[in-house]
């Protein structure tokens, strides 16, 4: 199979929406009709689907890091072709054909590209650089913008591969367009965090 070939793989793995069809399948629930109307893993947990939930988040993380990690690891894809299949099922997520190319916001694809691509090194980060962005600031966009510095420095510091940094722009840019809303707004602290820091300054 060539590369381009596999790019048309991962962008149909991507777009496979696991959160919206475990959702009806399990809790008769349309995802998009609760919180934000993402069809992702986060609304799955509002609609009171802890288990469900958890599922789902595992294979929209899965679905982006099986095509990535086999191109990577296993067909030694390297280069442009490597970048394009690592976006590929972000796009998807985002771009589903089976929700008219109306989808997620991207963010476990992300995770799973970086799972794919550097096992845990990459992904460590961005999961450790989410979480301190969600207890830091209320708003999700910034805590992903968080994410994405935390991998950003990783691979800086540890794995400069110049096609790793492309797929990082190529992220970026996608998760900035999903988050906008977020984005617009200011990053403000939460209200512990602002009351020390008001304490700092007396």
């Amino acid at each position: 199979m060539t590369w381009i070939g596999f790019i048309f793989i991962a962008f149909l793995c991507g777009s496979i929406p696991f959160s919206l069809w475990l959702g009806k399948l399990f809790l008769k629930v349309d995802v998009r009709q609760v919180g934000d109307g993402n069809p992702g893993a986060s609304n799955v947990f509002k609609a009171g689907g802890k288990v469900v939930g958890v599922l789902s988040l595992l294979l929209d993380v899965t679905k982006a890091a099986v095509p990535v990690g086999l191109a990577y690891h296993n067909l030694e894809i390297r280069g442009i072709p490597m970048f394009l299949i690592a976006v590929a099922p972000i796009l998807g997520h985002v771009f589903s054909p089976f929700l008219g190319f109306k989808g997620g916001k991207g963010l476990a694809s992300v995770l799973g590209v970086w799972i794919g691509l550097t096992i845990w090194k990459a992904s460590l980060a961005a999961v450790l650089g989410t979480l301190l962005g969600i207890a830091l600031m209320p708003v999700p966009g910034w805590a992903v913008m968080l994410g994405m510095l935390a991998i950003l420095a990783t691979l800086l510091i540890w794995i400069p591969d110049p096609i790793f940094l492309l797929v990082w722009v190529g992220e970026m840019l996608i998760l900035v367009w999903t988050h906008r809303a977020d984005l617009r707004q200011r990053p403000n602290p939460r209200p512990w965090l602002a009351k020390c820091l008001s304490i700092s300054r007396k």
